[in-house]
């Protein structure tokens, strides 16, 4: 029987689904992600959420899974592309009223205090 969820992607945004018993893994390179994606099947995994910056990067051990019942495997977005996509945005708009994007600085990133 297949009963466990699985959430692969950022550590940052995925601990949450821990408290609610949902397996995170946050690996820390493709060639991990891709082993622990592969071990799903045999841990009894029925659905694996995994971030969209692994699905195309995986899509040959996708295409294994598909092949199997389980696990299925459902991409998802994180809030870090609509802040970077908006970001982007913000600081070509500056760039195009003032010439500069000193306005738009992102914290940590462009700081150099």
């Amino acid at each position: 029987m297949f009963e466990k969820v699985a959430i692969i992607g950022d550590d940052d945004v995925i601990f949450a689904f821990k408290a609610l018993g949902i397996k995170t893994i946050s690996p820390e390179n493709l060639e991990e992600a891709s082993r622990k994606l592969l071990e799903l099947e045999q841990e009894k995994v029925a659905i694996c959420f995994l971030h969209e910056r692994y699905f195309e990067p995986l899509q040959e051990e996708r295409k294994i899974l598909e092949k199997k019942l389980c696990p299925v495997i459902v991409a998802y977005s994180d809030f870090k592309t609509v802040g970077d996509y908006l970001g982007n945005m913000m600081r070509d708009m500056a760039i195009k009223a003032t010439g500069s994007d000193s306005l738009v600085k992102r914290r940590g990133k462009d700081e150099t205090r």
